[in-house]
């Protein structure tokens, strides 16, 4: 029995010591596997292990983003149902268990065209349509889910069969437009030379590798036995756990937000400029206090929340996997928020969901809001705005509601959402009875000033520029109205900001690098050429491009060349838009290579005839090479489809003053200066075209404006003074030339002015 134990004892030992080395064999076999290149294995092969989770998604819009048209996935009326707009008749059928509709196409031609998917799912959903060259465009009618009818995506407007946001154009092509947000690693493969497209996904929909990367890897790592599974590496292409808020938001950016892609998404957790370039709070996309305008998917409103400052992130409020809120109503908010403070009268002043009383209503009896809505925290905190027809978008940015920035800028507010029978004012009075009339400053305030070319409105762009505390977007645009001034203070900012651990405040200060420190461009930009985003080192290669090839420092020259390449090759994976074919034309017309950057702005006018800046670049490309007509009928042909352009008035004011027609030049360059009233340049110009003709009283008043606009430039007060010189009105050049000496004591132009004027002066009395 001994002899037994010891064998048993000695067997069990055996046991125990062999397995740790038939696991380390195991781990190191594996471990072999998982330095593969990761593949997409799609979401069903999540699924075994991740059951609960696998469930959960499919009762997302991610998994319904996008689908073969089939009887289960196509939710629409096709049979044979009729649809009027414009006094044309789309008709909705079904053949042979596929789905039609007849409609008008290229040109307005009506024509037959078979549905091959779907394409979103609620509140609407529309549908895609094969076209030559790979192309697959969006149709504009669209199935309303709710109210189970068809409608038009642009109801008020009606298009020309030529302009890019027609159906069959490129304003409507899924392929550039959509795709890359609908389906999973998706792979755009445009061709810009036969503009074709050959594009492919891993799977149709947003599946669970679109936001957790190539599976391969982990599924090895899964197969691998517990005790060998490190919690290092799991073999997951993107870590979504133990990280920050920033690095979760930007998981969803991606598609959750208005930007430029740089390329294919790569699936990496890193910064987010290495592959998109998110929109800053721009004109059209965003009112002037942040609030969203155009449709502009959520991150550029969330990161300039209180909340994202505080850590919060998008798993905090919604279901990471179905994408529904956590809980509904105030009891979201009160996870967070207490309920004691702010789901009060004392808080909201609203009454109670659930009180007594009747809807507010219009002497006509429309409803104007429910009783309760008020006490809603999203009701005041995220008013939305629709898009799409019938999909309602609440804001991110959840704000305090301001009445008062409405009624200074134009911009909406919460209070007037629901009380539409009152105007701005009878808000702004009501917060300021409960809460206060103190408000704080808001860069709102301070954006509309810049854009209206305010000289006050510098100081408080520097302070928010320089405001550690304001949301990264916030200080980017900042600083993009910035570059729209002068002086010591301007050019310190754009230093520190060019200097920022920040790639957007980065990338943003060389995009809007200010024209009057062109003599400095190469200095300051270039260091920038080495950066390790791709987005803050191409936009440097591009700015670059603006001054002579010998002026940048030989030291920095094959990092230009490399990057310079780098940034052809980006926007030559988006040349399938306007904007790319104009930035490959500008970059070839710098090389010399004047026959391609003609072919690229050319193409930008084909993807959109509307596209002015294509036309007024190749009107310059046509002017340098002394082709005058040629750059005259660009001109032209930009105003035919919009005279108001201003800018290109000037354009061809100046085009047609080098020809001599210098009447009409004037009549242009008039119109530029009545639109671009804070352009000091566009006063010059047409002061010194005036004065040419001898219609002096109009020169002097456009002269003058140059020196209002920038009362410190040397080179416009000079001119004034020569101008006062000419017409012997030596008592305004005299104050002209005390002007100079007060600003440059030193000037010997200023000195020598001045010394001839009391010369003349003593010699005339």
């Amino acid at each position: 029995m001994q002899r037994w134990k010891i064998i048993g004892i000695i067997a069990t030992m055996i046991i125990v010591l062999s397995l740790p080395l038939y696991v380390l064999k195991q781990k190191s076999q594996k471990k072999i596997s998982l330095d593969v290149q990761p593949a997409f294995t799609g979401s069903e092969s999540c699924a075994k292990c991740h059951k609960r989770e696998y469930e959960e998604w499919q009762q997302s819009h991610h998994a319904k983003a996008m689908a073969v048209a089939t009887e289960k996935t196509v939710l629409g009326d096709f049979n044979n149902t009729a649809f009027t707009k414009n006094g044309v008749t789309s008709r909705f059928y079904r053949k042979n268990g596929a789905f039609f509709v007849h409609t008008s196409g290229p040109k307005g031609e009506m024509a037959d065209y078979k549905i091959s998917h779907t394409f979103g799912y609620t509140p609407l959903q529309q549908y895609l349509i094969p076209f030559p060259n790979g192309r697959m465009q969006c149709l504009p009618i669209a199935w309303d889910v709710i109210k189970k009818k068809w409608f038009h995506l642009y109801p008020d407007l009606e298009l020309d069969p030529e302009e890019w946001i027609y159906w069959t154009n490129q304003g409507q092509n899924w392929n550039s437009m959509c795709a890359d947000c609908h389906s999973t690693e998706l792979q755009k493969n445009y061709d810009p030379e036969t503009d074709n497209y050959d594009t492919s996904w891993a799977e149709i929909n947003v599946g669970c590798e679109a936001c957790h990367g190539a599976g391969s890897k982990h599924l090895l790592w899964g197969e691998l036995p517990e005790m060998a599974r490190t919690t290092k590496d799991d073999g997951l292409l993107v870590k979504t756990s133990e990280i920050n808020n920033q690095q979760q938001v930007e998981i969803c950016a991606p598609c959750h937000s208005r930007r430029s892609m740089l390329g294919d998404y790569s699936h990496q957790q890193q910064d987010l400029l290495e592959t998109e370039i998110p929109r800053l709070l721009e004109e059209g996309l965003y009112y002037a206090d942040g609030q969203i305008r155009d449709e502009v998917y959520v991150y550029g409103s969330f990161v300039q929340s209180k909340m994202y400052a505080n850590n919060v992130r998008c798993t905090d409020c919604h279901n990471v996997h179905t994408i529904k809120l956590h809980q509904e109503g105030n009891t979201l908010c009160l996870q967070c928020h207490q309920a004691v403070v702010y789901d009060s009268k004392e808080h909201h002043f609203h009454k109670q969901t659930g009180e007594t009383g009747d809807p507010i209503k219009t002497p006509e009896g429309k409803i104007l809001f429910q009783v309760g809505s008020g006490a809603e925290c999203v009701g005041c905190h995220m008013p939305g705005r629709i898009y799409m027809g019938n999909d309602y978008r609440p804001d991110h940015s959840i704000r305090i509601p301001r009445p008062d920035l409405s009624e200074n800028l134009g911009t909406p507010n919460a209070c007037n959402r629901c009380h539409t029978d009152k105007n701005n004012a009878w808000s702004t009075e009501h917060t300021r009875k409960w809460y206060g009339s103190k408000q704080k400053f808001h860069f709102g305030t301070t954006f509309t000033d810049a854009r209206n070319g305010d000289p006050n409105a510098l100081l408080n762009l520097l302070q928010i520029t320089d405001d550690n505390l304001a949301s990264i977007l916030v200080r980017a645009t900042a600083l993009s109205l910035l570059g729209r001034y002068q002086g010591i203070a301007v050019t310190r900012a754009f230093q520190q900001a060019l200097n920022s651990n920040e790639s957007l405040l980065r990338r943003s200060a060389t995009s809007y690098f200010p024209a009057y420190l062109n003599d400095q461009r190469a200095k300051m930009l270039a260091p920038l050429l080495n950066d390790p985003i791709k987005a803050v080192r191409i936009e440097a290669a591009r700015a670059l491009t603006s001054i002579p090839p010998d002026q940048l420092d030989s030291r920095w020259r094959k990092a230009f060349d490399k990057t310079v390449t780098e940034f052809e090759q980006t926007a030559l994976y988006s040349s399938d838009f306007a904007a790319s074919r104009l930035n490959l034309g500008t970059l070839y017309s710098f090389k010399g290579e004047f026959s391609m950057a003609e072919k690229q702005f050319k193409k930008a006018t084909d993807i959109d005839r509307d596209f002015y800046a294509a036309r007024t670049n190749l009107a310059v490309l046509y002017s340098r090479q002394g082709k005058n007509t040629l750059a005259e009928k660009q001109l032209r042909r930009a105003l035919e489809t919009n005279p108001d352009l201003t800018d290109v008035h000037y354009s061809l004011g100046l085009l047609l003053a080098e020809q001599k027609k210098y009447n009409e030049a004037v009549e242009h360059l008039q119109k530029a200066a009545t639109g671009m009233t804070h352009n000091s340049r566009v006063h010059y110009n047409l002061g010194q075209l005036l004065d040419f003709l001898r219609r002096y009283k109009a020169a002097e008043i456009a002269l003058r404006k140059t020196i209002e606009l920038e009362p410190h430039n040397m080179h416009y007060l000079q001119a004034m003074a020569s101008f006062y010189i000419k017409r012997k009105r030596l008592d305004q050049a005299k104050t002209i030339a005390e002007q100079i000496i007060n600003i440059n004591p030193a000037s010997p132009f200023g000195q020598q002015l001045l010394k001839f004027i009391n010369t003349n002066t003593s010699n005339k009395n």
